[in-house]
């Protein structure tokens, strides 16, 4: 198996791969002790029923640079393949802000041609290659050198296989016409805004228990100074400090540091002087805040006058669509879309794109009263009013 440790050997590669129709590509990578993920190894497969024209891509080795590889990105000629992409996909966007273009996903496609919600790799390749996985290299540390045979063999299966599976659920996908479906589905995952982690957003991932403006202020500016120290040092947010020592922070306030020595939660790293001054100070500004720059919590869910009756008939709707297309009920729809349409809400993802022809045009008529629902046999079946 061919290991690709210089500039000159990856753009030979790509010049080959760009005369295909796609690659399929996939990541090692190593994310414990960083914020940002360490990439440790690219591995590329083009079409074939071998394994002579894959490759491992070895991101540290010394001097290599993966330009080439971005210029493959770009090329609009070649399907790009992955599974699972979006970890994958964090880590070229963060590194060279480009994105695979065009992108197929087979964890996106399996779950809209049937094969349930966030379907793993190893099922769709035995379900589809008739072939077994070795998963037993999938937690080894991918950033020492020099790798292992079975670390090399697990990581070409991870692009080998997917060639069959990438061509079988791409013909299905024309099949069925559906290939618009997943067009949409990835559309988030090129979009620069689902990796980019604002500071002064981090708050909005923090659980809590209430929703007071005073208290949320303060979280805001917990969680934006760990955000900030946490990507300046390249460390895991969780480093710095956990969410329940946040969330105790806010509760604390405290304003020196005999108070806050009081935390029982708070970590050895964020007892250290500099953090914990900086600890002080967001907690200050935060009791500081102004009411009119508070952060206003979304409480428009809390005001739905949901119908239970009406929620329970879009269920059962629900269930009828699935089984009739065989695409996982919560691809199409989340509870909290069907209590939304119950209660009047009309901006709700199962009433958009292809959910809405697949699913939320028949729940608005359901809701206007111009359908019905029978059951015949194990089928739910929609009647004419």
């Amino acid at each position: 198996m061919k290991t690709i440790t210089t500039t000159d050997e990856l753009a030979a590669y790509c010049t080959a791969a760009a005369a295909h129709d796609y690659v399929t590509v996939d990541t090692e990578f190593l994310r414990e002790r960083t914020y940002y993920s360490k990439l440790c190894l690219v591995q590329l497969a083009m079409p074939g029923e071998d394994d002579s024209n894959a490759v491992l891509v070895d991101p540290l080795a010394n001097g290599i640079s993966l330009e080439p590889l971005y210029a493959l990105f770009r090329d609009p000629s070649v399907v790009k393949v992955f599974h699972a992409a979006r970890q994958d996909l964090e880590i070229f966007f963060v590194d060279a802000e480009v994105f695979p273009e065009p992108l197929f996903d087979t964890q996106v496609a399996a779950m809209v041609c049937g094969f349930g919600d966030q379907v793993g790799y190893e099922t769709l390749v035995r379900k589809i290659a008739q072939q077994g996985v070795d998963k037993s290299s999938r937690f080894t540390d991918w950033s020492r050198r020099p790798l292992s045979d079975a670390q090399k063999t697990y990581a070409l299966a991870d692009v080998t296989h997917l060639r069959q599976v990438y061509e079988f659920l791409r013909d299905k996908l024309e099949e069925t016409g559906r290939a618009r479906w997943v067009a949409e589905e990835l559309e988030v995952l090129t979009t620069p805004g689902t990796y980019i982690t604002a500071p002064r957003d981090a708050w909005k991932r923090v659980k809590t228990r209430t929703n007071s403006p005073k208290f949320l202020a303060i979280v805001r500016e917990l969680a934006a100074y760990r955000e900030e120290h946490a990507q300046a040092r390249d460390v895991p947010r969780n480093r710095v400090f956990k969410d329940d020592a946040l969330v105790e922070l806010a509760s604390l306030k405290p304003k020196n540091a005999e108070e806050l020595g009081r935390a029982r939660l708070l970590q050895r790293e964020g007892r250290k002087s500099a953090v914990a001054d900086e600890i002080l100070a967001a907690v200050a500004r935060g009791v500081a805040c102004a009411p009119e720059d508070m952060p206003k919590p979304d409480r428009s869910r809390e005001k739905l006058q949901v119908n239970p009756a009406l929620a329970d008939l879009l269920r059962v709707l629900l269930k009828g669509k699935t089984e009739e297309t065989g695409v996982a009920a919560k691809l199409i729809a989340s509870a909290a879309d069907l209590d939304g349409i119950s209660a009047g809400l009309r901006d709700v993802p199962a009433l958009k794109g292809w959910r809405r022809d697949v699913f939320g045009a028949d729940a608005l008529r359901l809701c206007a009263g111009e359908i019905a629902l029978t059951a015949k046999g194990a089928q739910v079946k929609v009647v004419e009013v």
